[in-house]
């Protein structure tokens, strides 16, 4: 159910393609009950948070600069924020902080949420030499909310945070546990029209590899919700004759209002 505890969790990070606009709709779609929980494509943690399971949380990316931030702010977010209390948001400083390597755990952390939060779209890239090259964002929010953090730990204290492909806990899912999966997708502007699967992040192989890892949720008794991009080879793929949701939600991706608009989105689930 989602939670009423006293400390509030909210993200600390944007993330392109995370799942805020689906919070409002996960209490209808949650079993009554679940064991452990499963977030295979973590991203912002939006979904985690609201969903607030009780018991263990096994959640994973393949964002290796994610999890080492989640982890530190597990360990420690009084250095992080400490850190954080240094920068400045202003032009200079962010192009500075991009091209500086941050030795220490604490001090790479407190680097990816500045970036992210004051970055144009809180978009993440790499160049081709793995070195993050997303402009600056000309963002007046504070970049720097201490609660939410404070928060965000208190969370994380039950979750075994790791770095990997989405097969990388399946060993540790079992009957009666919950797996939400959100898997990278890009759909057009234009209703659907066409998917384009971003060949390095998440291929269409991928979206294969990962309907048998459905397969495998399903074999051990377990729960899952999965949401993908409304079309029609998602929906042949995934097609394991459960319950299928069609959601609109606005698109907040595009660098201007031409590019934007409402999109649909599947939601998949044997609950």
């Amino acid at each position: 159910m989602i939670s009423n505890n006293i400390v509030t969790a909210s993200p600390i990070l944007r993330w392109a393609g995370g799942k805020n606009w689906l919070v409002k709709h996960i209490s209808t779609l949650l079993p009554e009950k679940f064991n452990n929980y499963h977030e295979p494509f973590i991203g912002g943690a939006s979904m985690y948070l609201a969903i607030d399971p009780s018991n263990h949380a096994y959640l994973s990316d393949l964002n290796k600069d994610l999890i080492e931030t989640y982890n530190a702010v597990k360990q420690d977010p009084s250095a992080i924020i400490n850190i954080l209390k240094t920068y400045e948001n202003s032009k200079e400083f962010y192009y500075y902080l991009r091209e500086k390597e941050s030795c220490g755990e604490y001090s790479k952390a407190a680097r990816f949420i500045f970036l992210n939060q004051t970055s144009f779209n809180g978009i993440y890239r790499v160049n081709l030499k793995g070195k993050y090259n997303v402009p600056y964002g000309n963002r007046t929010k504070n970049f720097l909310e201490e609660d939410k953090i404070y928060a965000l730990s208190h969370r994380l204290q039950n979750a075994y945070l790791t770095h990997g492909d989405f097969e990388v806990n399946k060993d540790q899912i079992h009957e009666g546990d919950l797996v939400f999966l959100d898997p990278p997708y890009t759909v057009s502007h234009n209703k659907n029209g066409f998917i384009k699967y971003n060949q390095k992040l998440f291929s269409l192989d991928d979206q294969y590899r990962l309907s048998e890892y459905v397969d495998l949720i399903k074999e051990n008794n377990a729960y899952y919700i999965l949401t993908n991009a409304a079309h029609e080879k998602v929906k042949e793929i995934f097609n394991k004759g459960d319950k299928r949701f069609v959601k609109n939600r606005a698109s907040l991706i595009g660098g201007n209002n031409s590019n934007r608009g409402i999109i649909e989105e599947y939601i998949f689930t044997n609950i």
